[in-house]
C-alpha cells in the first residue's frame, strides 16, 4: 500500500479508502448496500491489515446509520484515533424541515455536530461539502468552514461533486481571505467515464488539489458482472440503481478489452479497472465501496498491478472521451498549430 500526500497538506492518505456507502441499508441507500455492525468490523479489519487509514463516510449514507457504524466498528477493533484519517460530509438532505439541508451557516453548524456525535469522535480529519448549494453564497460557506477549522472541529476542508469553476472561485476566495482552502475534491472518476479530464483535473494539477475517486468501477458496471449481451445481473446494484449514467456501448467497448487484459495478466476486470486509476498521477486515493469480502480481497490486490507502457495506451485509446473545444484548440496550440 502507498501513502499519498493529499494535496499540499503534508497529510500522507493510503491510495485506496475504505468507502462506507454500504454500510446500514437505510432508506435510498439499502439499493448500495445494507451491512450490518459485524460485516463492517471484519471489512474495517481487513482493510486496516491491507495498510488502508483513510475512510470516507458521509452524513446522509443510511440516514446518518453509516457514521455509527463507521464509529463503532473503530471502537470494536480497538483501532487508534491518530492512526486513521476520517472524511465525512456535509449538504444533502437530513430531513424534511426548510432548513434541514444545503450548505448554509446553521446547517452546517448543525450537521458538523450531529457528525460527531454519530461517529463518537472529537474532530473530523477532512469535512467536505457534498455538491454545490445554489441558495447558499460560496464565501458563506467557505466562512464557515473555516470557523470549524479554528474550532478544531474540523482538521481540514474538501468538496466533491464541483465544477472546475466551483473549485477555482472557493480557491480565489481562501487564497483571498486568508483562510482554509479545500485540499481535495472527491469525484466520479473511472475508465467508463473520463469527463473529468476536460477541465476538472486541470485544475487539480494547478491547485496541488488531491482527488479522492468515488464509485471507480462505474456503479459496478466495471465489476466484471457485464459483458456485452449481459446487461441485467439479478442483484446486482446497477439493476436496482442504474447509477451514475455511462454511455454503456462505449463502457463495453472498454470491458472488451479489459478482459483481453486481465486473461493475458491472470486478473480480474475490476482490478484492472482500479489499477488503471491508480496509475494516474493526479488520483490521490480510490474509494473502495465493496459489500462482500471477496470483492475487498480482490479490490485490494489492484495496489499489485503493474501496466507496461503498450497496456496503458490500448485502455486510453478505447476510453478517451471525443475532441470538444476548447480542448481540441488547446491540444492544437499545444503541439505548435
Amino acid at each position: 500500500m502507498k501513502y499519498n500526500l493529499l494535496g499540499n497538506t503534508g497529510l500522507k492518505v493510503s491510495e485506496l479508502c475504505l468507502g462506507t456507502m454500504t454500510f446500514g441499508g437505510q432508506g435510498m441507500w439499502k439499493n448500495i448496500g445494507a451491512l450490518q455492525q459485524q460485516e463492517a468490523d471484519a471489512l474495517l479489519r481487513r482493510g486496516i491489515e491491507a495498510g488502508i487509514n483513510f475512510i470516507d463516510t458521509a452524513n446522509v449514507y443510511s440516514e446518518g446509520l453509516a457514521e455509527e457504524i463507521t464509529g463503532k466498528a473503530i471502537r470494536n477493533l480497538g483501532l487508534k484515533r491518530e492512526d486513521l484519517v476520517i472524511a465525512t460530509k456535509v449538504r444533502g438532505k437530513t430531513d424534511n424541515t426548510p432548513n434541514g439541508a444545503g450548505l448554509s451557516r446553521k446547517h452546517i453548524l448543525h450537521q458538523v455536530d450531529a457528525s460527531l456525535k454519530r461517529l463518537n469522535m472529537d474532530f473530523i480529519d477532512l469535512y467536505q461539502i457534498h455538491g454545490y448549494d445554489e441558495l447558499t453564497p460560496l464565501e458563506d460557506t467557505l466562512d464557515t468552514l473555516d470557523g470549524l477549522v479554528t474550532s478544531g472541529k474540523v482538521r481540514y476542508i474538501g468538496c466533491s461533486n464541483l465544477a472546475a469553476w466551483h473549485v477555482m472561485k472557493a480557491a480565489a476566495y481562501s487564497k483571498y481571505t486568508r483562510q482554509a482552502k479545500f485540499v481535495s475534491l472527491q469525484a466520479y472518476y473511472t475508465l467508463a467515464g473520463r469527463d473529468l479530464e476536460r477541465e476538472v483535473v486541470p485544475v487539480l494539477k494547478d491547485q496541488n488539489m488531491g482527488l479522492m475517486v468515488w464509485s471507480p468501477l462505474a456503479g459496478g458496471f466495471l465489476s466484471g458482472k457485464y459483458t456485452r449481451g449481459n446487461d441485467g445481473v439479478p442483484g446486482s446494484r446497477r439493476t436496482a440503481f442504474d447509477f451514475p449514467p455511462i454511455d454503456k456501448e462505449r463502457a463495453y467497448n472498454v470491458i472488451d478489452v479489459l478482459q483481453a487484459l486481465a486473461q493475458e495478466k491472470q486478473s480480474t476486470v475490476a482490478r484492472l479497472a482500479l489499477a488503471w486509476l491508480l496509475h494516474q498521477p493526479v488520483v490521490t486515493s480510490v474509494i473502495l465501496g465493496v459489500k462482500k469480502p471477496d470483492q475487498l480481497e480482490d479490490n485490494l490486490k489492484a495496489v499489485e498491478v503493474k501496466f507496461t507502457g503498450a497496456e496503458l495506451k490500448r485502455l486510453d485509446e478505447v476510453s478517451k472521451f471525443p475532441p470538444e473545444y476548447p480542448g481540441w484548440m488547446l491540444a492544437h496550440q499545444r503541439e505548435g498549430g
